[in-house]
């Protein structure tokens, strides 16, 4: 079926037999727990909660929403592959394919059933969950997108950035630094002038994903989403800032900002795993229209721990930016990109390459460490042979254990990009870090005379199991004649 919005997602991924509804659990602190115990299971089942204690029945939540490559498939339009670095391959594929197509701009949609302006606006009417324990507020914001544009050059902006409510008529909204919300915002404010901004708190999740992502500066993600969908997103124009909004939206709010009306926001548990950023002053959004389908639905995104849902999808796409920036820089014979999970999908990056010449696996790991896709926050980068697979984790670390020289192999950039959300950066010092390449390949100049992997050839592999696999690996059979 064509996905057009929130719920038509949620009744694809019912009838493939991924959604699980959950019916009274409360909104300090269960629904986040609840999801955070899903997210640690890769595949686990989408979450739609219902009947929160104290909102009408109706009112939802759904999290857990990327937790499986089906689901990943399903919102990208697209078959699901066999292996985490086939998926990899197929999501590069996808996004090369990929020509923007302005969204189309109509008169209504249903995220106009509910209109609220002045005193009418109220953001608490929403079950917004407590997400961790220690948060500082609730995050009506997680799975949301901030819409803004820019001053200078038009374009719209479409990003996810993290939203709390401050109260019924106000929401804070952090934007770490260098992510393209947050040049726009600081052009307004540099002027003294108004920063107007549309905030989505409910739509097709991959107008969520796309958010997210490191869509290349100047092309709204409206008209990414557009192309990959192969005809036009509609957007209405919002009354209060002219901004375009998600027609199926299930939550919108228009409001303004300004530099100098702050309040302190946060702590929030971040994607690293962390409270990292802890509690400042930050810009605010004075909501002036409220606009809410009936029966609306959350999408909650929240970070926790890895692994989670929040990493797990992005370790796919991310991956595939990443391939596909090295190859357009010139790197030749890239077997394999993988973002662990355990690195939130930007701390930790592997490449697997042929390595064809000297000083290829290097070359491989500067541009992987700083193309646009990996630059913002990273800290380690791993260039592996062909021979590993940079999705297995003890692959990886077999070849960084065997193959790399500590004294000959790990190379150090210096004030690299980071931000507020670092939590090894000390308090005063934070927006740089630095960078580990880490060559985990066969020195290429001893490549021929570098001992043999102590394994079975394919060749014979496939002989034995051909001959002995049905035997070997029928769980019912105690022994052969």
């Amino acid at each position: 079926m064509a996905i057009q919005d929130l719920r038509d997602w949620i009744r694809a991924v019912d009838e493939i037999g991924e959604l699980k509804v959950l019916r009274g659990a409360g909104w300090d602190s269960e629904i986040g727990t609840i999801t955070e115990l899903f997210h640690h299971r890769e595949g686990s089942a989408a979450l739609l909660f219902d009947e929160v204690p104290g909102y009408p029945k109706g009112y939802r939540v759904l999290s857990n929403t990327m937790n499986s490559m089906n689901r990943l498939a399903l919102t990208l339009g697209m078959a699901p592959a066999g292996n985490k670095i086939e998926m990899v391959q197929a999501f590069r594929k996808r996004f090369r394919e990929v020509t923007p197509v302005k969204a189309r701009t109509v008169k209504y949609g249903p995220v106009l059933e509910h209109v609220y302006t002045g005193s009418d606006i109220n953001l608490l009417k929403f079950p917004t969950p407590k997400w961790h324990e220690l948060d500082g507020g609730r995050y009506i914001g997680t799975g949301s997108v901030d819409i803004t544009r820019d001053p200078d050059e038009g374009w719209v902006n479409v990003g996810c950035y993290r939203v709390m409510i401050q109260d019924k008529q106000s929401l804070g909204f952090y934007i770490s630094p260098g992510k393209h919300g947050r040049i726009q915002r600081e052009k307004f404010f540099k002027r003294g002038e108004v920063c107007k901004v549309a905030v989505s708190f409910g739509h097709d999740p991959l107008l969520y994903m796309l958010g997210g992502l490191e869509i290349p500066y100047g092309v709204s993600e409206y008209e990414f989403m557009s192309g990959m969908k192969g005809e036009p997103v509609e957007v209405i124009e919002g009354e209060h800032t002219g901004l375009p909004i998600p027609a199926t939206a299930e939550v919108v709010v228009e409001g303004e900002a300004r530099v100098e009306d702050l309040l302190d926001e946060g702590p929030f548990g971040e994607w690293t795993g962390y409270y990292a950023s802890s509690t400042r002053p930050e810009p605010v959004i004075r909501v002036k229209r409220l606009m809410h389908r009936e029966n609306p639905i959350l999408l909650g995104a929240p970070p926790t721990r890895p692994p989670c849902e929040y990493n797990y999808f992005r370790c796919f796409l991310r991956a595939a930016l990443v391939w596909e920036q090295m190859a357009k820089a010139g790197v030749p014979d890239i077997k394999g990109v993988w973002c662990h999970m355990a690195g939130g999908s930007r701390l930790l990056t592997v490449v697997s390459i042929k390595q064809r010449y000297p000083g290829h696996a290097r070359q491989a790991g500067y541009v992987a460490a700083q193309c646009h896709a990996s630059a913002y926050l990273g800290r380690f980068t791993i260039v592996v042979d062909d021979d590993v697979d940079p999705a297995n984790t003890d692959d990886v670390l077999w070849a960084l254990a065997t193959r790399t020289d500590p004294e000959q192999d790990i190379e150090i950039l210096r004030r690299t990009w980071s931000g507020p959300l670092d939590p090894i950066i000390p308090e005063g010092q934070k927006g740089f870090n630095s960078r580990a390449i880490i060559d985990a390949c066969r020195p290429y100049e001893w490549l021929d005379q570098f001992p043999p992997v102590a394994e079975s050839s394919k060749a014979l592999r496939e002989k034995v199991l051909a001959k002995w696999g049905p035997l070997l690996f029928n769980h019912g059979a105690e022994g052969g004649s």
